[in-house]
């Protein structure tokens, strides 16, 4: 029985990783671009919150490709007169990754 746990716990374990890394490696990414100058998780900075951008954009299918796009050619107007600059220091892989690890970030819908 015992072992029984000590597999179910590792495998749980195991399943469990997968999001943090993902969760830790976009941060991370986010921090080497300098995106965290500007923006933060959960509050508002320069730029509104990363979980803001993501709750606006949850569930639409090509919201991944248009923030990408958004963090290489900037915007403006979207949220705010303050515009957001072009990221060109960010490759196109780069930003789908952020792109992507933003969408991650919209609060759970409550039931």
């Amino acid at each position: 029985m015992y072992l029984n746990l000590k597999l179910a716990l590792g495998s749980a374990a195991l399943l469990l990783a997968a999001p943090v890394q993902a969760q830790t490696t976009g941060l991370d990414l986010a921090k080497s671009k300098a995106c965290m100058a500007c923006h933060q998780v959960d509050s508002k900075r320069v730029g509104p919150p990363l979980s803001s951008v993501a709750e606006r954009y949850a569930g639409q299918p090509e919201a991944a490709d248009y923030l990408a796009n958004k963090i290489r050619n900037g915007g403006r107007g979207a949220w705010g007169a303050v515009p957001m600059p072009a990221q060109s220091q960010v490759s196109p892989d780069e930003a789908r990754e952020l792109a992507q690890w933003v969408l991650t970030l919209a609060p759970a819908k409550k039931p």
